[in-house]
């Protein structure tokens, strides 16, 4: 089984910068990788500013915070990533997209390194496919945020190796995370749920069930969640929400799965939730206001 000390992290987004942060809050050196080595530093300075906000709040101790800013380091290509023992990509959600990178990510990577994509909802199998090494390949689905959320979903490919998916598995572990388990199957467990509630929340603003407040309360108050349905699509990001619910269309042939037309409406319109500062709620002022 890979011995994983080095982790390269594809992605200085969201997801991207908090998987670079808990493995390096683990102890294992990480180099985060994006297109652009501004948006990495960018990414990095961020997690400074936030890991003092918890010092300064007495939720992290000093010497914590230095260690996960020497751990980690900045890169604005691919190639600082060969002597990776682990891999993750976290781009954005569109399989074309993952699937480049991995092709010119792989011939880059030294023979026993291992591959894994932090996709929320495409195929295993078929990314898995794209690159050199199937056996060495899996997916590794972190929760968002990640530094706060305990879980970790792990899916195989059909080519997955055994040692492979032990070595991730351990890896979940190390980081103090909870593992479970998914098939290949579009959206796996979490987002095959999560993803057609919030969906059906957008047609139940569509079609004028109830207001975007409504909604909201309605699902905090009635089912005890802690963020409303369309509070979430805002924090995800509508385009992601969007792309997850065409994977669960186009791979499970199901009328129940279509996007939404509201929700199509706003991705088009580029109102893609807190990360443009408008969604569903406008986050221009002081507080959030319904857009809608």
């Amino acid at each position: 089984m890979t011995v994983i000390k080095k982790i390269g992290v594809i992605g200085a987004g969201q997801m991207g910068a908090g998987i670079a942060q808990v493995s390096a809050a683990a102890g294992y050196s990480v180099v985060l990788s994006d297109i652009s080595l501004d948006n990495a530093k960018a990414a990095i300075e961020k997690i400074d500013a936030a890991t003092a906000k918890l010092v300064a709040n007495d939720k992290m101790d000093a010497a914590s915070r230095q260690a996960i800013l020497a751990n980690m380091t900045a890169a604005g290509d691919l190639s600082a990533l060969g002597d990776c023992d682990l891999v993750i990509e976290a781009a954005s959600e569109v399989e074309s997209v993952k699937k480049s990178i991995f092709k010119e990510l792989c011939p880059l990577l030294k023979p026993e390194a291992l591959l894994a994509s932090n996709t929320s909802s495409i195929s295993i199998t078929r990314l898995a496919s794209s690159t050199d090494r199937p056996e060495q390949f899996m997916g590794i689905h972190f929760m968002n945020p990640v530094p706060r959320m305990k879980l970790v979903e792990l899916i195989r490919g059909i080519a997955t190796a055994e040692t492979t998916f032990k070595a991730a598995n351990a890896y979940a572990l190390d980081l103090g995370k909870t593992v479970t388990t998914s098939e290949d199957f579009p959206g796996f467990i979490v987002n095959r749920i999560l993803m057609p509630m919030i969906n059906e929340a957008i047609y139940t603003l569509y079609e004028g069930v109830g207001t975007v407040e409504s909604i909201d309360t309605g699902l905090k108050l009635g089912a005890n969640h802690p963020m409303g349905p369309l509070e979430l699509a805002d924090f995800i990001g509508l385009d992601t929400c969007l792309s997850i619910m065409q994977v669960l269309y186009e791979g499970l042939s199901d009328s129940k799965y279509r996007p939404c037309p509201l929700l199509v409406k706003y991705v088009e319109a580029g109102w893609l939730g807190r990360k443009t500062n408008r969604g569903f709620y406008d986050y221009r002022g002081e507080t959030p206001v319904p857009t809608r």
